[in-house]
């Protein structure tokens, strides 16, 4: 019972606040509204990142979480992950957020996995609505 409530109190601490007019998780600081930092800003690339690659706007998603983007990205990219972005070819970064804890990373990454996939869409496209590749902007 005890593990049980510990569990439902992290979980509530690290929700995303939902629009209950649409059912959709609602954009907050956290989730896409933060600046695009640059490889010669090394102190904003300090953290972990819970970041969304797809193959094509609103294609295949995957969702992952690293404490280095920019090096996590390039594995994606240049296919030395074996797995599911390699069979499916997911090299697209369209969606990033940052977090100073690993817990708090690891447990938004599990959130969003078992979202619906109309909020992932959502998520996505409330912060890049072009569904552009956002790994030149955190590696310029």
């Amino acid at each position: 019972v005890l593990i049980c409530l510990r569990w439902l109190i992290m979980d509530a601490r690290v929700k995303p606040a939902h629009d209950e007019r649409r059912g959709r998780p609602s954009i907050s600081p956290l989730n896409g509204q933060l600046p695009r930092p640059t490889v010669h800003d090394a102190a904003a690339m300090d953290g972990y990142w819970v970041y969304v690659l797809t193959n094509k706007p609103r294609g295949t998603l995957y969702i992952g979480v690293t404490n280095d983007l920019i090096r996590r990205t390039h594995e994606h990219r240049a296919g030395l992950v074996d797995g599911f972005s390699k069979r499916y070819q997911l090299k697209t970064l369209v969606h990033f957020e940052r977090y100073d804890a690993p817990r708090l990373a690891i447990q938004r990454e599990k959130n969003i996995k078992h979202w619906p996939r109309v909020w992932k869409l959502d998520l996505v496209e409330a912060a890049n609505p072009q569904w552009r590749d956002l790994y030149r902007d955190i590696t310029s």
